[in-house]
């Protein structure tokens, strides 16, 4: 934390945008990748607790933040740190998470926040079709809400009001002029859809690592761009 506090305090004295491509914005985005993996390691307590942890973690390590308010959530954090979560276990395989808890937390979805633990969880475990299922679950509840959000929901449920089903649901979504889809997310899409499918429905299929490793940079656009659509981040 103190790390991020003075390469904030240098970029301002240099006059370097910490969003830019510069020695700052670049160091400050590798500490928001250090914090995010150690916060992985630490985050087996309540949804509640780990949601206000991230909420801390991020403006300390977002580019945007003003400097006083990355203080103030800097001084929170470390007596969280050095208090409540001084004695907290470390998960069993701790490693990089493949999807950043930080961003989820910005949504106020707790059960998104859940899902994405157990996405992670099972990734570092080597559980790798259950994470490609929790993988699935995420990508249709984005693609859900952010119709929702647009007030077009009619468009992707069945004459009995009931939601599509995913393949359905991603044909929609990359056809809807109301969202402005990166180009890479209308790439990964259907690739986050297939692994999806194969892990729940495959009957001789068995993910491996190497299948969502894959994935692991569109699992991260897809539903960042959709969580945005759906005004939750």
């Amino acid at each position: 934390m103190q790390t991020a506090l003075s390469i904030a305090k240098k970029a301002r004295r240099n006059r370097k945008n910490l969003a830019g491509d510069n020695f700052y914005g670049n160091k400050l985005a590798q500490l928001r990748i250090d914090a995010t993996n150690a916060f992985a390691d630490i985050s087996d307590s309540s949804v509640g607790d780990t949601s206000a942890l991230a909420e801390l973690i991020e403006p300390v390590f977002a580019a945007a933040t003003s400097p006083k308010h990355r203080t103030d959530c800097a001084r929170e954090l470390s007596h969280a740190l050095q208090t409540k979560w001084r004695q907290a276990r470390p998960r069993t395989h701790p490693g990089n998470e493949l999807f950043p808890l930080t961003l989820i937390t910005q949504t106020g979805r707790r059960y998104l926040l859940k899902l994405a633990e157990q996405m992670n969880g099972s990734y570092r475990e080597g559980w790798y079709d259950a994470c490609a299922v929790m993988m699935r679950r995420i990508v249709e509840i984005a693609l859900i809400e952010a119709f929702e959000h647009h007030n077009i929901a009619d468009k992707i449920k069945d004459k009995g009001g009931d939601y599509l089903q995913l393949s359905d649901l991603v044909d929609r979504a990359l056809n809807e002029p109301a969202f402005r889809l990166g180009r890479n997310t209308k790439r990964e899409l259907p690739k986050l859809r297939t692994i999806g499918h194969l892990s729940a429905h495959g009957r001789s299929f068995t993910a491996q690592k190497a299948d969502i490793d894959k994935l692991e940079a569109g699992i991260r656009i897809v539903i960042e761009d959709f969580l945005r659509q759906a005004g939750l981040v």
